[in-house]
């Protein structure tokens, strides 16, 4: 143990274990980077650590509950961000502990840290009609109208991931007789997804108009900017941000406060389930590893059908060399990961 072994150990989880050990997605691999970077600022900060001088002998169990509490009073994040950071670093830890067995204990320490129980929000998702109005909003008059139309239709009616939309190929699409697209979720596991009829008439007239069909687009974004690139989780999100704002000024009660790609994920789902869909079914669909993350489908259409029937009521009764060594900063290599 050693004044080099928490950067090994970071550049070494970052670039190598997470990515290539445990495939997880660039994502989430920048959201655990993101983790360590806080952590580094706090020993700094609050600490007045020396990058040069952290070692991972210093990171004890009170130094994160310590850590945890300045990202809460001095960052004001929220439990869910705060019980987000701590996974990160405990995440960080077994691997420390897997690498050298004589950190175990502090391993154990750490991992004893508890999670706060947060509120659940309310799962947001639209209505048939709300989709509807949704849908009517973009100026299919205009290349980029039509565009969004189509982009905005296939993320409900495949149920994909705002990552699996931006990942997506025409390689990945199949517009023959059983029409299909691929789509890479999490963990890098492919699944085959079926298209409506009515979507491939309108997925196939933007490819061609895109010149998407040809050989060499074949590795090309589906969805792209004008640049060419393909689209960001942010660009997408702003692009259903614009319609939900336009489809409220015609009718507010039908669009969410907040409506986002997942929102129109979470749609699809709640629609297959009204519709009497097996649960299994609709597991496969969305690409959940486990049964247990698609039962909330269930149990939210319960609450909010019980929250129908008590709002009614109330009517009625009217009531209420390892790579950091090029850098001289930890920080900065991690920043530029």
């Amino acid at each position: 143990m050693n004044n080099l072994d928490f950067p090994k150990y970071v550049t070494n989880f970052i670039s190598k274990h997470l990515p290539f050990e445990r495939g997880l997605s660039h994502n989430t691999v920048r959201a655990y980077r993101d983790a360590i970077v806080l952590l580094i600022i706090f020993l700094k900060v609050a600490k007045k650590l020396k990058e040069a001088n952290i070692t991972v002998g210093f990171i004890t169990k009170d130094t994160i509950l310590e850590f945890l509490e300045w990202l809460q009073v001095e960052r004001n994040s929220s439990d869910s961000t705060r019980n987000s950071r701590l996974a990160a670093i405990k995440s960080f830890f077994k691997y420390i502990k897997e690498e050298d067995i004589g950190y175990i204990y502090q391993f154990q320490q750490i991992q004893s840290i508890r999670i706060k129980k947060t509120v659940s929000k309310l799962m947001s998702y639209l209505t048939i009609d709300g989709l509807k109005l949704l849908l009517q909003q973009p100026d299919i008059s205009s290349m980029r109208g039509r565009r969004d139309l189509v982009l905005i239709s296939l993320i409900y009616d495949s149920g994909a991931r705002v990552q699996e939309i931006i990942d997506l190929t025409p390689s990945m699409i199949r517009i023959d007789r059983h029409p299909t697209i691929q789509l890479l979720g999490k963990g890098k596991k492919m699944r085959l997804v079926p298209l409506i009829f009515e979507q491939v008439i309108n997925l196939k007239h933007y490819l061609k108009e895109q010149k998407l069909l040809e050989p060499q687009a074949n590795r090309y974004p589906v969805f792209f900017n004008s640049r060419k690139e393909k689209l960001t989780r942010a660009g997408i999100n702003h692009i259903i941000s614009k319609y939900a704002e336009k489809a409220r000024l015609k009718d507010s009660s039908l669009i969410p406060k907040e409506l986002t790609c997942h929102s129109l994920r979470h749609s699809k789902a709640m629609h297959l389930f009204q519709h009497g869909y097996n649960i299994v079914y609709i597991r496969d669909f969305l690409g959940h590893s486990s049964i247990i993350t698609t039962e909330r489908y269930a149990r939210a259409d319960s609450k909010f059908k019980r929250e129908a029937l008590e709002k009614a009521s109330i009517n009625i009764n009217q009531t209420e060399e390892a790579m950091w060594n090029k850098n001289d900063s930890l920080i900065n290599w991690l920043n530029h990961f």
